[in-house]
């Protein structure tokens, strides 16, 4: 049996065969098994494919496949080239260290030479600190040679200032008109001139050996050099100068080895 659809197909092909042909009825065409002969061959044609579409198609695909396998190719080529870049540096890097080594290990100058020139740095390092260890030396040596000097009579000079204090006292025991009274008092005339003789001798061999005598009325008094006894007030004179000296003050080589003992005058 023909199914609807191929005597649709049959009629439209006898059509256009008529049409070309001349035939002006198309009927005339189906018979004596022109149905299914027409039937067929519509059958046929409704299920063939052109050609050619289905070559057009199959080349589009491959074609698109191919430009994406070839697109996906070459980024992987580029990526490929980056690392084999990366690598080759990082392995050139690594090979020419290597080679370094290799050459120093088996040089032996440049090893002999590597260990003298650090030898040569701890040699120069010691030298150096030796030498500012030397020179520390020789500066603390000649200051305390220089101190021993300037100092090494300090006790004598001490031993000696009661001598130059009692001396002091006797001439101020003699009163000022007797001092020179040589008519009717002239063993206590020449005693005096005597004791001052030897004070002024003491005080010079002092002076010679760096030991100088200070402290009188109407200095300016200074805690550095004085000891203050006592204060008091006097009309006349300046406050915070010296108004009394109990004792002298002495100094060796500008150091005070005795301060002056003094009393001061009150600031009003």
């Amino acid at each position: 049996m023909i199914s609807s659809n191929a005597r649709r197909l049959a009629s439209r092909h006898a059509a256009r065969v008529a049409s070309s042909s001349g035939i002006s009825n198309p009927l005339n065409l189906l018979d004596g098994g022109g149905w299914a002969n027409l039937s067929l061959a519509a059958s046929s044609r409704s299920r063939r494919v052109p050609r050619s579409s289905k070559y057009e198609s199959r080349t589009f695909s491959s074609s698109s496949s191919s430009s994406s396998n070839e697109t996906k190719s070459k980024d992987i080529d580029k990526e490929d080239v980056k690392d084999a870049k990366n690598t080759s540096t990082e392995h050139t890097g690594e090979d020419d260290k290597e080679e370094q080594e290799k050459e120093e290990q088996e040089d032996p100058l440049l090893l002999k030479i590597s260990a003298l020139e650090t030898s040569q740095k701890e040699l120069k390092d010691q030298l150096l600190r030796s030498l500012a260890e030397q020179e520390n030396i020789r500066m603390i040596a000649r200051r305390d040679v220089d101190s021993a000097k300037s100092f090494a009579t300090t006790k004598m000079s001490k031993s000696l200032l009661d001598v130059s204090d009692n001396l002091e006292r006797a001439l101020e025991a003699v009163p000022s008109d007797l001092r020179e009274d040589t008519v009717n008092h002239p063993v206590l005339a020449s005693l005096y001139e005597g004791i001052s003789m030897t004070e002024t001798l003491l005080i010079k061999s002092f002076s010679s050996n760096g030991l100088i005598k200070y402290g009188d009325v109407g200095d300016v008094f200074d805690p550095n050099l004085h000891d203050a006894m006592f204060e008091y007030e006097e009309e006349g004179k300046e406050g915070g100068t010296v108004g009394q000296v109990m004792k002298k003050g002495f100094k060796l080589n500008e150091r005070v080895i005795r301060p002056a003992q003094v009393g001061t005058i009150k600031k009003k």
